[in-house]
């Protein structure tokens, strides 16, 4: 199946791997307190570039470059204009690279570089993390660092002054992936003086890698019975139903087991939610709940779930600041943040719809279905109708080409998102008897 090379070991989990015994050093070293403060933003600012270089080669310096140039802006404007500016050059170079890998996808029909690759993935975590400090900024929660480079100030003053913005940026735990950490608990973790409990710590992080070790050996049996079956080229009726399925639970699981490490390398540094945690602070939480989302029959909230952290971060980024159709606004703010391929274009156009039907359609059934043995048959359906559209989506937001996408949408899976989206539209003129 055209699907199935995005599903083995991605290389980035090779990278994080290598990782870890540096952030278990950059971990003990401050238990130790063997560093200074400037010496632990140096140290987590040198791994990040020395990750970055190993990672990606040449192509480091498109992360590089707006990095600096982001300091220079949180160093040079007010707060009230930061995030402003720094939102529309992020963007505007992330959406440049994204370009650039459409190009060589859909114009000159070749593979791209998988460094490549890995420096856009990168590239959007960078547009979190520069955004989230912008608005902790303009929102007054950080204090502004503007007027730094025009003051009288030494370089080297300027430099000191830029630097926990540099290593937050950059720093190697989370440059590849990771959950959202706000630049206040990066600091507060950084500048820590408590103690650690290795015990405690280390099976932790031992749980997580047998949690990692079931994960893969799930995927590789699942992985040959999908390919042994037949691909959406070759299905017939039904048959497609149970490809689309069992394909989105490898993705799935590819997730899960990316997410999971990546939480890990996160807490092996330091970074986990016993440091750090200030009061107003928002909890720290890992990307993946793995438990509530294959649980859950309710699309809106797995739509939460699913990379809980990027989903707050839109949330406080779009969803909170739009007036006219904010779920909309949302979804394709999401789809030009992942690079606006067609299949993204479709998938998070639907997710919308999908989760704006979840509503009325639970609140609908609320108001109907007060027996006990009816509420579990509609949980039960709900829940299975829920897998199967987000399998549905989750395929077409990974496809690639127009082929594959018409493959997807030709088939009997989308009947799924069309019964919600009937449903929507029969529901939508009650909407005020339901809420």
């Amino acid at each position: 199946m055209e699907w199935l090379h995005l599903l083995f070991l991605h290389p980035v989990s090779l990278y994080q791997g290598a990782a870890f015994p540096f952030a278990l050093l950059f971990n003990y070293l401050c238990i130790m307190d063997s560093f200074s403060v400037h010496a632990r933003y140096l140290f987590l600012l040198a791994g990040g570039g020395a990750l970055a270089l190993a990672a990606m080669g040449p192509y480091a310096v498109l992360v590089f470059i707006p990095a600096v140039c982001t300091v220079a802006l949180l160093c040079s404007l007010g707060p009230q204009e930061v995030h402003r500016w720094t939102f529309f050059f992020q963007m505007s170079w992330q959406t440049l690279c994204h370009l650039g890998l459409h190009y060589t996808e859909y114009y000159l029909q070749e593979p791209p570089s998988m460094r490549f690759c890995i420096t856009l993935s990168s590239l959007m975590l960078l547009t979190q993390r520069v955004t989230s400090l912008s608005l902790d900024i303009c929102e007054g929660k950080v204090e502004a660092a503007s007027g730094g480079i025009r003051s009288r100030s030494s370089l080297s003053e300027h430099l000191c002054k830029a630097l926990p913005y540099f290593s937050y940026l950059l720093f190697f735990p989370a440059l590849l992936g990771g959950p959202l950490c706000s630049f206040q608990q990066f600091q507060a973790c950084v500048r820590r003086s408590d103690s650690w409990c290795p015990r405690h710590s280390l099976w932790a992080l031992s749980w997580r890698g047998l949690q990692i070790l079931g994960l893969e050996c799930l995927k590789a049996a699942v992985r040959r019975v999908v390919s042994a079956g037949a691909g959406l080229t070759t299905c017939q009726q039904l048959e497609c139903v149970h490809v689309m399925w069992a394909t989105a639970g490898l993705f799935k699981l590819t997730y899960y087991s990316q997410w999971i490490l990546d939480d890990s390398l996160l807490r092996a540094a330091g970074f986990g939610p016993e440091f750090g945690q200030s009061s107003g602070e928002e909890e720290y939480v890992p990307d993946g709940d793995i438990w509530t989302l294959e649980t859950t029959h309710r699309i809106s909230l797995f739509a939460r779930k699913w990379n809980q952290s990027t989903a707050r971060w839109l949330r406080r980024l779009v969803f909170q600041h739009s007036k006219v159709w904010p779920l909309v606004q949302t979804f394709a703010f999401s789809a030009w943040w992942h690079g606006l391929h067609p299949g993204q274009l479709l998938g998070f156009l639907c997710w919308a719809v999908m989760v704006e039907a979840d509503y009325l359609i639970h609140n609908c059934a609320n108001v109907f279905i007060g027996s006990w043995p009816m509420r579990l048959l509609y949980r039960t359906l709900a829940w299975a109708h829920t897998q199967l559209i987000i399998a549905y989506i989750m395929l077409a937001v990974e496809a690639r080409s127009l082929s594959s996408l018409w493959l997807l949408c030709n088939s009997y899976n989308s009947v799924f998102p069309l019964v919600y989206g009937i449903l929507l539209f029969l529901l939508a003129k009650r909407r005020h008897q339901f809420n």
